[in-house]
């Protein structure tokens, strides 16, 4: 059976991905991980993501086969209200020295706090008793 695919006009591709990717630019967090322990830590942009893999750029080289989570803000608000994160957990697939892709095994919606200002604090008063 052959790799190819075929484009709108019934032409042959050689695209392997099966799935729509979308273009979201989103500032993503990054987590090597070794067993129960975190091998390496990173940040990057998302360049495009799909519902079976995302491409991120990385810091650095990332090793091929090793599992990894990845968290990013995600662009729209929940109730339109209510920010949300997604996790995704999976395992990196392809790397180079730009960034890497990672194959989607699991993925969650978190929601994130609203964000409430601080109130302003007063500095404290002394007091003295007479005497």
């Amino acid at each position: 059976m052959s790799d190819n695919h075929y484009d709108r006009e019934n032409k042959p591709t050689n695209e392997r991905r099966m799935k729509r990717r979308f273009l979201i630019e989103q500032e993503v967090r990054y987590k090597m991980l070794y067993g129960q322990r975190i091998a390496e830590t990173g940040a990057g942009k998302t360049l495009n993501i799909s519902s079976s893999g995302v491409w991120f750029t990385t810091e650095n080289m990332l090793t091929i086969g090793m599992p990894v989570e990845l968290s990013m803000n995600w662009p729209v608000l929940l109730n339109d209200s209510c920010p949300m994160k997604l996790m995704i957990y999976g395992c990196v697939v392809r790397s180079n020295e730009k960034g890497a892709a990672v194959a989607i095994e699991r993925y969650e919606f978190r929601t994130q706090g609203r964000s409430f200002q601080q109130p302003v604090m007063t500095p404290a008063i002394e007091m003295r008793l007479p005497g």
